[in-house]
C-alpha cells in the first residue's frame, strides 16, 4: 500500500486515476479517514468489504464533490434535504435519500436508499473533483479501519490498520490529522421530516432551526441500516469504562480540569469538547499501544459534540474489537 505524504496536484490526480482503475484510496476528510473505491465498480467496492472485514449487507456512504451531483444518485429529494445540503455541505453531514438506479445493492446493502456526503476537506474535495473529471460519479468510502475497530484520524493509523490487507497498488493520501475527529451526522431524509440516525457535529438543534422539524432522534434507527448503528462499535482492544473512577494502572481520558487520580495513566491533555472529539480515537489507540487493559473515559457534557461523543463511547464500551 503506497503511502503518499505530499498531496500535490499530481499525487491527487494519480489517486483519482487509481480509483478509476479499480484500486482503493484511503483519504482524509474533516471527520475521519475514509477507504475509497469507485462507487459504481462492484469489484472495487467488494474489496472495501474484504479489506475491512465488513458485513456485505452493511451500506456504504457515497462521497460526491458538490450539491450539484446530488441528483445523480438520489430521487424524490425533499425540500428540507435541499436546505440541509445548501447549509451544511461541504461538511460533516450524510443524507439518506431514495436511491436512483446508479446506487446498486452492493452500495446500499439492498435498501432502497443511499447515503450521500460532500466532505469539507481540501484534499478530499480535490480528489473527488479530479475523479469526476475522469468520468467517475462518486466514491464509496467508509472509515479506513477494520470493521468495528477505532476509526482512523491520521494516515499512520490507516496504515497500521489496513496495510496487511491491501494491495501494493492501493494508496493512502496523508494530509495530517482530521479536524473534527468523529464521524458525520447521518440524517434520514426518506420521510416527510428528517430524523437523526447517528449524531455528529451537525446537531439536532441546528437541523430543527433550519428546517422547522421536530423529531425523535432515534425515530427510525431500526428501519434503516447505516454506518455506526451496531451496539458495539468504535472499539479499541482495551476495555472502555465510562464515567467511572479509574483503577490503579488504568488509562484515563478526561477534560484537563478533571484531576488525574494517583496511579492512573493520563493519555492526553484536552481543554474543550471539540478537542475531545478530535483526539478521542487517537488517545484510545495510544492506550492500546501502551498495552493497557482498561481505559476510563470521563465524557464532557457540554458542547455541540457531547451527544455524538457519548454515542461513540457507549458503543466503544460495549465490546472489544477483534
Amino acid at each position: 500500500m503506497d503511502f503518499i505524504s505530499n498531496c500535490t496536484a499530481d499525487a491527487i490526480s494519480a489517486a483519482a486515476q487509481a480509483l478509476i482503475n479499480g484500486h482503493l484510496v484511503a483519504f482524509p476528510t474533516e471527520t475521519v479517514y475514509g477507504l475509497g473505491a469507485d462507487a459504481t465498480n462492484e469489484k472495487s467496492v467488494a474489496r472495501i468489504f474484504s479489506v475491512k472485514g465488513r458485513p456485505i449487507d452493511h451500506p456504504l456512504i457515497v462521497h460526491i464533490s458538490s450539491i450539484n451531483k446530488l441528483e445523480n444518485w438520489a430521487t424524490d429529494i425533499p425540500e428540507y434535504a435541499i436546505k440541509l445540503a445548501e447549509k451544511f455541505w461541504p461538511g460533516p453531514m450524510t443524507l439518506i435519500l431514495p436511491r436512483k438506479k446508479i446506487a446498486k445493492d452492493f452500495i446500499t446493502g439492498g435498501q432502497n436508499s443511499v447515503g450521500l456526503r460532500v466532505p469539507a476537506q481540501s484534499t478530499a474535495l480535490a480528489l473527488l473533483n479530479r475523479f469526476e473529471a475522469l468520468g467517475g460519479y462518486g466514491v464509496a468510502a467508509p472509515s479506513a479501519n477494520r470493521f468495528g475497530a477505532l476509526s482512523p484520524t491520521t494516515a499512520i493509523a490507516v496504515a497500521e490498520e489496513l496495510e496487511d490487507y491491501c494491495s501494493p497498488k492501493d494508496l493512502i493520501l496523508d494530509d495530517g490529522p482530521c479536524l473534527v475527529g468523529i464521524e458525520s451526522t447521518i440524517i434520514d431524509c426518506t420521510s416527510d421530516s428528517p430524523g437523526i440516525l447517528r449524531p455528529g457535529a451537525i446537531t439536532q438543534e441546528s437541523i430543527q432551526n433550519l428546517t422547522g422539524a421536530h423529531f425523535d432522534v432515534q425515530f427510525k434507527s431500526e428501519l434503516i441500516r447505516t454506518s455506526g448503528m451496531l451496539k458495539a462499535h468504535y472499539s479499541p482492544r482495551a476495555k472502555v469504562r465510562l464515567n467511572e473512577s479509574p483503577n490503579m494502572g488504568d488509562g484515563f481520558i478526561a477534560l484537563s480540569n478533571i484531576p488525574t487520580p494517583s496511579g492512573v495513566i493520563r493519555l492526553g491533555e484536552i481543554e474543550t469538547t471539540e478537542q475531545f472529539a478530535q483526539k478521542i480515537y487517537e488517545l484510545l489507540r495510544l492506550g492500546d499501544a501502551k498495552g493497557l487493559e482498561t481505559i476510563s473515559v470521563i465524557l464532557p457534557t457540554q458542547g455541540d459534540l457531547a451527544e455524538a461523543l457519548a454515542d461513540r463511547m457507549i458503543k466503544a464500551s460495549a465490546g472489544k474489537s477483534k
